[in-house]
């Protein structure tokens, strides 16, 4: 059996750096099987068909969204948000920032949190530094928290961010960077508000609230209104109301499917779309329910109906194509029986091929392999892949894809071998 962590494999597509980090969810370590795993073992990799395909077609946010809670101890949007007790202050913008403890009046604070082990926390600190670039002498202090030793830390500060070609402490220099190891203001902050993922950002406005929360990528909107007294309070507290309510539906969506209750999971579905006040929440469901049926394994006209459109609507975009044939691949990896789609996907990866940007004819060559091998089609299969090899002038990555290429020469031989004895 060959078996393979997704960013092993492919660590140079970074399918959702927007992602929080969830220990408890695993995000990083779904395993794909290859057209050799026994049935045994794509049974028991059922429970992460869901996870994979929330990760195909469906928005992430409201895994991390938590509204305003009943107990004063809770900490939500409206909040007054809690003093700063950070033990070590260890960037300070080159001397332009002072150590916080209360929020002064009048400015605007974003209190991040993160580590360094973080990978989303590092892909989000180039950006930080940027918008405290934009907003320095606005008034604007963002302040990013970890709860590691300071050690840790400095030994980060010392290493090269080989993305950017700095050394982190020369992309954190800008804002202020500390740590924190009693973890207190990670409980006022991160504890109180139920958030599980980091990084996680704060945005506490003008008068010393708790205007927004959420992924730092996704702060520059929010925090341009804030600065510019244009910010909605009350409208996003709704719809972190609505975000709980799909966040308390999505788990018990993930207990069943996880179960093999596909069934239920799926009715589930359907009364939360009838039930979805917005297009947006309609929508959701809509994708939600036909992933379901696709990893169930009972796809019908309608679903199938949906996924050829999915596919129609991603001309012009072969990454957006790429990951959707890949996940498709993981789902044939798990069993399920995706021969109806796997046409349309390879034709409308095919026909972005020629005028897709160099960089991304490896991808695409390469999913259209795996797909081409999952059809039976091994001639194809090898032809892609050699092609995926010939697009790339990266070593390292070419490596990897021999690997596979390999892998299929051996099938394909495996397979004459057998013909052979038959005869």
């Amino acid at each position: 059996m060959v078996e393979a962590v997704f960013q092993e494999r492919h660590p140079e597509l970074h399918w959702h750096p927007e992602l929080h980090w969830h220990p408890e969810l695993h995000w990083q370590t779904i395993r794909i099987h290859s057209h050799t795993s026994s049935p045994a073992m794509k049974t028991t990799h059922m429970k992460f068909r869901l996870m994979l395909t929330v990760l195909m077609c469906c928005a992430v946010g409201f895994w991390t969204l938590m509204p305003n809670g009943a107990s004063a101890q809770d900490l939500g949007i409206g909040s007054k948000a809690p003093a700063l007790n950070i033990e070590h202050w260890v960037q300070d913008g080159n001397g332009f920032f002072k150590p916080v403890t209360e929020f002064e009046k009048d400015k605007v604070y974003v209190v991040e949190f993160w580590a360094t082990w973080c990978g989303p926390c590092i892909q989000s600190m180039p950006h930080l530094a940027e918008l405290q670039n934009k907003y320095r002498g606005n008034g604007v202090q963002i302040i990013s928290v970890s709860d590691e030793s300071l050690d840790e830390v400095k030994d980060l500060l010392g290493k090269k961010n080989e993305d950017v070609g700095k050394t982190f402490a020369e992309v954190t220099a800008p804002y202020s960077l500390t740590t924190d190891p009693d973890r207190s203001v990670y409980k006022d902050y991160m504890t109180a508000a139920k958030q599980q993922g980091i990084p996680t950002a704060f945005l506490v406005g003008k008068t010393g609230l708790v205007e927004w929360i959420g992924h730092p990528m996704e702060m520059d909107g929010p925090l341009a209104a804030v600065v510019e007294g244009k910010w909605d309070r009350e409208a996003f507290q709704q719809k972190m109301v609505v975000e709980q309510e799909m966040q308390v539906s999505m788990r018990r969506l993930s207990m069943l499917a996880s179960t093999g209750k596909f069934a239920e999971a799926i009715e589930l579905a359907e009364t939360q779309e009838k039930a979805a006040t917005t297009d947006a929440s309609k929508q959701q469901w809509v994708e939600i329910k036909h992933s379901l049926k696709l990893s169930g394994g009972l796809l019908d006209d309608e679903s199938l109906a949906f996924f050829r459109k999915r596919i129609k609507s991603l001309k012009g975009d072969p990454y957006g194509l790429a990951r959707f044939g890949y996940s498709l691949y993981g789902q044939a990896q798990q069993g399920v029986d995706v021969k109806p789609l796997l046409g349309v996907v390879m034709a409308a990866i095919d026909s972005e091929m020629k005028d897709a940007d160099p960089q991304m004819k490896p991808l695409m060559f390469n999913t259209l392999a795996m797909l081409a091998s999952e059809a039976g089609d091994l001639k194809k299969a090898i032809a892609a892949q050699q092609a995926a090899v010939d697009a790339t002038d990266d070593e390292r990555q070419k490596k990897r894809l021999m690997v596979m290429l390999d892998e299929l020469k051996q099938k394909a031989d495996g397979d004459k071998d057998g013909d052979t004895s038959n005869k």
